[in-house]
């Protein structure tokens, strides 16, 4: 395998001097040029599935398909141009992208407002401009239509939908349309036309944005992360609910995060039924993640292999879905199985030789026979450096990352974790360039740092277990596109390139 190092870091947190207060598609690019010029080859980044109204954690997704509109780049926009671009906007709206550019941390509500009132204007202009006329941009959108169809249709109808009903959940919708009742569905499809092609118009938008981002971030390569779970008040779960149960929840046991443990609030599938359809549902999110990433990484890995239950009726006790170990087993490394075969006929680099097809989130409370399980199949783990220890013994000493695997992803952290420099290990400058020169040393194929933790800053992207207004609101002090020019990020880029190389990554 070859050796590469890369870095993590959410796309919201991206944020450049001409975006609308959060990451967007196109900064992407921007902070990969840096990301290059650091010697880095990778960047692995959170979720982009689109959040509903009021959410703000990328894992809990609307849709396991669409791209969120949030992180469409305006300045993009051929009809919010030709509508004069921010030059048309009133002092109200002026007011308000002054201040969600100026904000320390990224005011979704705000941002998700103003870009949906201009991306509304510019779909209207699309369609008395484009679409009437029949020009070649309105045969694109049709040409993207009809290609990725096979997700949008569902999505876009879905989507529409809950506009109509003013956002509430497909649960509240009258009972033939939460039914998903053919009939109703056609004559809701044919009512709501020119909504459903504003939802497609977004998608376009957002994926034509995404597809060009990643052409100008080449040679970095974009691992994505793929939530084992989706949301009930989503296309998916509406479109197939036999195949999920409504009567509980999905969540984690007792752990160091968490005394009581977590309840996600996100609806078990029932394995059994989908198993009837050969998985249909995770065969078409393996198609679409090949679509848009390099690679990505499953998120809480053992939610494949089983899932923990928690019943609504709390006289009922939490359990175990498998609950015996051989099914189990039998679960996970079929629904692995889907994944890593359908990256791999839809193209992506799926032999192993890079180690980035597919890697896996293997922390937490884990059962011995996953990692059994992960060597058998070849399925690269996460080392988070502090917890690499030798816990039986009485000091608990470190672990030597040289002993780590080849096919195994180094760390010094995740999204869910506090960064170095609010650990006592990391407490110092010389103590953090020490940990990371230790982790690009380590026998795995593949290092991430968390950007965190390449300028040690103490800012955490989530705590867990915790709703407040500071979690998943993180952005870089800096806009990314003056980071090739900024004297300490240029400093930074230096320092960690000659480290990389010295590695040999």
């Amino acid at each position: 395998m070859r050796r590469q190092s890369g870095l993590g870091v959410p796309l919201f947190s991206l944020a450049t001097a001409r975006a609308w207060g959060v990451g967007e598609f196109r900064d992407l690019a921007e902070f990969a040029g840096w990301a290059a010029e650091a010697g880095q080859s990778v960047l692995q980044i959170l979720p982009i599935n689109e959040m509903p109204p009021g959410e703000k954690s990328p894992y809990s997704a609307m849709t396991a398909m669409a791209l969120d509109p949030i992180y469409i780049s305006m300045a993009d926009v051929v009809d919010f141009e030709a509508l004069g671009g921010e030059t048309a906007f009133g002092a109200g709206d002026a007011r308000i992208l002054a201040r969600v550019r100026q904000a320390p941390r990224i005011r979704y509500e705000e941002v998700r407002d103003l870009k949906q009132r201009w991306l509304r204007k510019s779909f209207e202009r699309f369609l008395s401009l484009e679409v009437a006329r029949g020009t070649p941009r309105s045969a694109r959108l049709d040409e993207f239509a009809a290609a990725q169809g096979w997700w949008l249709d569902e999505y876009a109808l879905f989507r529409a939908l809950k506009f109509q009903h003013d956002e509430r959940a497909w649960t509240e919708w009258p009972k033939a349309l939460a039914a998903a009742e053919p009939a109703a569905v056609q004559q809701a499809r044919a009512a709501l036309h020119t909504e459903i092609t504003y939802r497609k118009y977004l998608q376009w938008i957002a994926c034509e944005q995404w597809a060009e981002a990643k052409r100008l971030a080449w040679p970095i390569r974009i691992l994505g992360d793929l939530p084992f779970m989706i949301s009930t008040d989503s296309p998916d779960v509406w479109a197939r609910q036999p195949e999920f149960r409504f009567d509980a929840t999905i969540g984690v046991p007792p752990d160091e995060f968490s005394e009581t443990g977590q309840d996600w609030g996100l609806p078990p599938w029932r394995w059994e039924v989908m198993a009837g359809n050969d998985y249909a549902w995770m065969h078409a999110r393996a198609r679409r993640y090949a679509d848009l990433f390099d690679g990505f990484r499953i998120d809480h890995l053992i939610g494949l292999y089983r899932m923990y239950i928690r019943p609504t009726d709390q006289a009922r006790p939490p359990f175990f879905e498998p609950s015996n170990e051989a099914d189990q087993i039998r679960l996970g490394e079929t629904l692995i199985g889907i994944l890593r075969r359908d990256v791999a006929n839809a193209g992506a680099d799926a032999d192993g030789s890079a180690g980035l097809d597919v890697i896996a989130e293997d922390l937490g409370v884990i059962p011995p026979f996953l990692y059994e399980s992960m060597v058998r199949l070849g399925l690269p783990g996460m080392k988070v450096l502090r917890w690499e220890r030798d816990w039986d013994h009485p000091d608990q000493p470190s672990s030597d990352p040289l002993e780590f695997s080849e096919r195994s992803v180094a760390t010094t952290g995740t999204h869910d974790i506090e960064p170095l420099a609010a650990t006592p290990e990391g407490a110092t400058e010389a103590q953090r360039d020490a940990i990371l020169r230790s982790l690009l040393s380590a026998s795995s194929s593949l290092t991430l740092i968390p950007i965190q933790d390449v300028f040690g800053w103490p800012d955490r992207i989530n705590t867990p277990a915790v709703v407040d207004d500071i979690n998943w609101t993180w952005r870089l002090p800096w806009p990314v596109d003056t980071w090739i020019d900024r004297e300490n990020t240029v400093a930074r880029a230096d320092a960690l390139r000659e480290w990389t190389r010295a590695a040999d990554r």
